[in-house]
């Protein structure tokens, strides 16, 4: 059973940086594709970025802010956020599926962590 756990979130301002961190417990951490999804209050979950032995994927609404980057030695996957929006504000969720796909609908990853949350005040 793969284990999922999530840390970095916390409360900003408008334009700061974090980054969060998540652990994948799986000795073949490379054979997963790791992401980070988000939900805010009363809206759906929704994709943010993936990785997959090197391999990214972003959403259009983060592009150019946050990069999602990989060490396989520490099992770790991170997002680091930079000019952070009050829009930015969600539970972040790390998500792992054993297999690489251009489609990000959330209902295909396997494993989730317990989330970490993320707030951005104007």
């Amino acid at each position: 059973q793969v284990q999922l756990v999530e840390s970095g979130g916390g409360a900003v301002q408008a334009g700061a940086s974090l980054r969060l961190s998540c652990v994948n417990s799986s000795p073949t951490f490379g054979a997963y594709e790791m992401g980070w999804f988000r939900q805010a209050p009363g809206k759906e979950r929704e994709f943010v970025a993936t990785w997959s032995s090197g391999t990214t994927d972003y959403a259009g609404s983060v592009k150019g802010r946050f990069t999602i980057s990989g060490d396989i030695d520490k099992n770790t996957v991170y997002l680091q956020m930079n000019s952070l929006k009050p829009e930015d504000t969600a539970l972040y969720y790390c998500a792992a599926r054993p297999y690489y796909s251009t489609y990000k609908g959330s209902q295909t990853y396997n494993y989730w962590g317990q989330g970490t949350q993320v707030t951005v005040s104007s």
